[in-house]
C-alpha cells in the first residue's frame, strides 16, 4: 500500500533547505501523505495549514511575525516519514502539523524529539506515541486529536448495544493505526462479554478481498469492524456486494473521505463510523469555511484538524512569548487556545484533553452524523 522512500518537497521546502526561508518568518512544516493510496487525507492537511496561516498573516502575524507552510510527503510510509522527519530537522525546522499516519508519526516522533522538534499531529490516534514520548520525557511531541482507546471505549458499548446479538468479526490492516484501532475495540467488546467470530489481518495495498469475503461468509458474519483504510474497506464492500453478501461494517475515522464511497460504489451505503463532532457545525469555524469556499474545496475529514493544529501551533508561540519548542509544548500544557474548532488544551502527556466523537453513516456518496 505505501511505495517508495524518496520525497516530494515544495518550492518552499527546498528553499528553507538551502538556508533561503526568511529569518523572521515561523516555518511550520506539514508532513503527511502528499501521494499513495491515502493522498487526499494529506490534500486535507495541506489545505487546512495553508489557509490558516493564510488567516493569522491577514491578522498580523505571530507576535509580528509571518507564518510560512511548508509541505513535506511522507505517503504514509514509516521509512519514508523518518527520512522526511530528518529533512525537516536538518532544514531548520522546529514545529511540524504531522504526521497523520500514525505507523509514520511513531517513528518519526524520535526524530523529532531528539532535535526538540514541536511535532503535534492532527489525525493519528495511537496511544503508543504519546505514551512512548511520556515514558521517554519527550515534551514535544502532542497531537490535536483523540485517541484510539477513547475512541474504542465510546464505541464498543455502542456495538454491543445495537449489534451485541449478531456474529460478529474483526478484521484490520496490520498497520499502527488500523491493528491498533482493531484491538482496543476488541478488547472492548471482549470486557462487556462480547465475543467476536472472527479476528484477522488482511494485506493492505492488494486489490483482491475475494478470499477474506468468503472467510466472513464462512463465518456468518453480519456485523463487520475494519481497522484500516478507506481503500481496502470500499474494495472488501464492493466485492461483497459482488456476490450478494450483505453485513454491517463499521470503521473508525480513517473513511471520512469521499475516495471511500467513490472505491465502494453503491455498496458504501450504510457504511458506519466514528468520528469527532464536525468543526464545520461550529461558530468557531465560519470564517474558515469562507476561505474554503473561496477556493472550491469542500473541508471534510482531518482538514479542520489540520487548520486547528497550525492555529494552536501559533496561539502557543503567541503566549509563550517565544519560538523555542519546549517552551512552546510547556504553555500548550497549561492555557487553552482558540481554534476553528473551538478550545483547545493538551494534558500532561500532550493529548487533546476531553475529545468527543459521534456515529456517522454514508449514504448517496456522502456521509452525515447518524440519527437514532
Amino acid at each position: 500500500m505505501m511505495k517508495g522512500y524518496a520525497c516530494h518537497l515544495s518550492v518552499l521546502a527546498l528553499l528553507a533547505g538551502t538556508g533561503l526561508a526568511r529569518a523572521e518568518d515561523i516555518t511550520i512544516a506539514v508532513a503527511g501523505p502528499m501521494t499513495g493510496s491515502v493522498a487526499t487525507i494529506g490534500e486535507q492537511l495541506k489545505n487546512g495549514a495553508e489557509l490558516a496561516a493564510q488567516a493569522i498573516n491577514q491578522s498580523g502575524g505571530v507576535n509580528g511575525k509571518t507564518v510560512k507552510i511548508v509541505i513535506y510527503d511522507d505517503a504514509c510510509d514509516p521509512k519514508q516519514a523518518v527520512a522526511v522527519a530528518n529533512r525537516i530537522v536538518s532544514d531548520g525546522i522546529k514545529f511540524v502539523d504531522g504526521h497523520a499516519c500514525s505507523g509514520s508519526s511513531i517513528p518519526a516522533s524520535e526524530v523529532y524529539a531528539e532535535a526538540d522538534v514541536l511535532m503535534m499531529s492532527p489525525a493519528s490516534s495511537n496511544p503508543t506515541m504519546t505514551d512512548k514520548a511520556a515514558e521517554q520525557g519527550w515534551s514535544t511531541i502532542m497531537r490535536l486529536y483523540g485517541r484510539d482507546d477513547a475512541q474504542g471505549k465510546f464505541i464498543g458499548p455502542w456495538i454491543k448495544q445495537n449489534y451485541g446479538t449478531k456474529k460478529i468479526g474483526i478484521l484490520h490492516d496490520k498497520s499502527a493505526y488500523g491493528k491498533g484501532l482493531a484491538d482496543v475495540v476488541k478488547a472492548s467488546l471482549n470486557s462487556a462479554g462480547i465475543k467476536e467470530v472472527l479476528y484477522e489481518g488482511i494485506n493492505a495495498g492488494e486489490k483482491d478481498y475475494k478470499a477474506v469475503v468468503n472467510r466472513l461468509k464462512s463465518q456468518g458474519v453480519e456485523f463487520l469492524y475494519f481497522g484500516g483504510y478507506h481503500t481496502e474497506a470500499g474494495l472488501i464492500m464492493r466485492q461483497a456486494a459482488d456476490q450478494g453478501y450483505k453485513f454491517q461494517l463499521m470503521m473508525g475515522d480513517s473513511i471520512a473521505t469521499p475516495e471511500f464511497g467513490s472505491v465502494a460504489g453503491p455498496a458504501a451505503d450504510g457504511t458506519l463510523f466514528t468520528f469527532p463532532p464536525d468543526g464545520r457545525d461550529s461558530d468557531a469555524a465560519k470564517g474558515a469555511l469562507e476561505q474554503f469556499q473561496k477556493i472550491g474545496f469542500v473541508p471534510e475529514g482531518f482538514t479542520l484538524f489540520s487548520y486547528a493544529t497550525i492555529q494552536a501551533i501559533a496561539g502557543g508561540i503567541a503566549k509563550a512569548g517565544s519560538t523555542d519548542p519546549k517552551v512552546v509544548a510547556k504553555t500548550l500544557r497549561g492555557t487553552n487556545v482558540d481554534t476553528v474548532l473551538g478550545p483547545v488544551t493538551f494534558d500532561e502527556k500532550g493529548d487533546i484533553k476531553d475529545p468527543k466523537y459521534n456515529i456517522n453513516v454514508w449514504k448517496g456518496g456522502t456521509y452525515s452524523k447518524l440519527t437514532q
